[in-house]
């Protein structure tokens, strides 16, 4: 039995040894999904409690009381504050801090430490913000100390990653892939969210009584966090993964630059007001971009459903058709009468619809893999959160539209179970991926085996 290698745990290390390159393979692997799944979890905490659960609790009391402004705006931007940069912000910090390295060949020093005090102070302000909103505990100090807090985070993160550079090809003129630009495009207009939040929350704290963005703001405010920063993060990891993982041909590198510059036009546009031109402009990047990765188009291969259930690729492509929907309702609502119940309508599908099912269905397919090579613990679990989401996401755009518009008025009796379904979905999302992460990872088995084995890696 001593001649098997798993009975031998702790073998010796000679410095500079292929074992030794082993063991600290394994090591800086273990390290970087550990900190992933901090990230993914702290992530999962901020969609369920902060997030969907109180935004569960506001749309029960506008339902209830049949006004859309019977609940605190703080509330309600507490909520798509946790939604937002607790939730999709904690996620994609987690994969920027766990892909760079990767994408650079592990090229430098990876300083954990300061990704580990990244996400400390994120999640910390974060959830300061929230506390703030909703207890109004110390807010003219708490909101502008939040604010800060998470600009700061963004900034270590942004500085950490820059340090990392690409490995000195032989063709010198070769260019970063079009998906990168967008995603910088995504990172781009993340600072520009955070450097709004932190404008507003001092302007608050020192002129205003209470914690709560004033309408006008909110709107610009929110075209720039939403389309301008969760969705080109989307539109580019979709350039890079979703070819791969539908089958499809491979993408447009120009109609993807050309859609990506749209949407740059159509933010800069909502930034200053001018919401017809804004979402005119998005919706063009939306077609675009829906034809430069071929969403639609036929596969060309099977699709890489391993893991998953095999319903994944139509989900991917339902979330695209909510994208399209959101953009035709911010239409809608920059020409109506009395818009809120369109402009959260189309909220609601752009956050809901798209983000959240492109999270839903890329997200279980990645994570598990980055955080150790794992599998996702059940593809049965994936499909009913999937569905749950679908049909929460259409009764709620539906009800929203034809309630706060009174059009049908028993579409406010339904507006709870939208939210109860969703509840329900991101519960069931967050407990696939917990339970994915409780099981062993198969890296730690791999590399442990060859450490003891003494054989060369592949």
């Amino acid at each position: 039995m001593s001649a098997l290698p798993w009975s031998n745990p702790k073998p010796q290390l000679m410095k500079g040894s292929p074992v030794d390159s082993y063991e600290r393979m394994r090591q800086r692997e273990l390290g970087l999904s550990r900190l992933l799944m901090f990230y993914i979890l702290g992530g999962l905490l901020f969609m369920l409690l902060p997030g969907t659960f109180l935004g569960v609790w506001n749309l029960i009391s506008i339902s209830g009381r049949r006004a859309a402004d019977s609940v605190s705006p703080a509330w309600i931007q507490a909520h798509g504050h946790a939604q937002v940069l607790g939730w999709i912000g904690s996620f994609i910090l987690g994969i920027g801090y766990y892909s760079i390295p990767k994408l650079r060949r592990g090229a430098g020093t990876f300083a954990l430490r300061s990704a580990w005090f990244t996400a400390v102070l994120w999640m910390t302000g974060v959830l300061l913000r929230w506390l703030a909103n909703v207890y109004l505990w110390h807010w003219r100090v708490l909101l502008p100390a939040s604010a800060a807090m998470e600009l700061a985070a963004f900034l270590i993160f942004f500085h950490a990653v820059s340090q990392h550079k690409p490995e000195a090809r032989q063709d010198k003129k070769a260019k970063l892939e079009t998906w990168i630009f967008v995603v910088i495009v995504g990172t781009v207009g993340l600072m520009t969210t955070l450097l709004l939040n932190l404008s507003a929350s001092v302007w608050l704290a020192l002129k205003e009584t209470g914690p709560a963005f004033s309408p006008g703001f909110d709107q610009r405010f929110l075209v720039v966090a939403a389309w301008g920063f969760m969705v080109p993060f989307v539109w580019g990891f979709s350039a890079k993964w979703l070819p791969t993982f539908l089958g499809t041909r491979c993408i447009s590198e120009r109609w993807l630059a050309v859609g990506a510059a749209a949407l740059v036009a159509g933010v800069a546009f909502g930034l200053s007001g001018w919401f017809l031109p804004s979402m005119l402009t998005v919706l063009a990047a939306a077609v675009l971009v829906i034809l430069a990765l071929g969403i639609f188009s036929q596969a060309q291969k099977p699709a890489k459903t391993q893991g998953l259930h095999a319903s994944f690729p139509y989900f991917v492509r339902s979330a695209y058709v909510w994208l399209l929907i959101a953009a035709a309702l911010g239409i809608w609502a920059a020409v109506a009468v009395n818009p809120s119940g369109i402009w959260g309508a189309s909220r609601h599908a752009l956050t809901v619809g798209f983000i959240s099912m492109m999270v839903f269905c890329v997200g279980q397919r990645v994570l598990p893999a980055f955080s150790g090579m794992r599998l996702l613990y059940s593809s049965k679990l994936m499909l009913a959160g999937l569905l749950a989401l679908t049909c929460g996401c259409a009764l709620r755009v539906t009800g929203e539209v034809l309630a706060y518009q009174e059009m049908l008025k028993s579409a406010w009796s339904w507006l709870p179970y939208s939210a109860v379904l969703e509840l329900a979905a991101v519960t069931i999302f967050a407990m696939n991926l917990v339970l994915t992460f409780l099981q062993n990872p198969a890296v730690q088995n791999r590399l442990t085996y060859k450490r003891n084995a003494g054989q060369p890696m592949p």
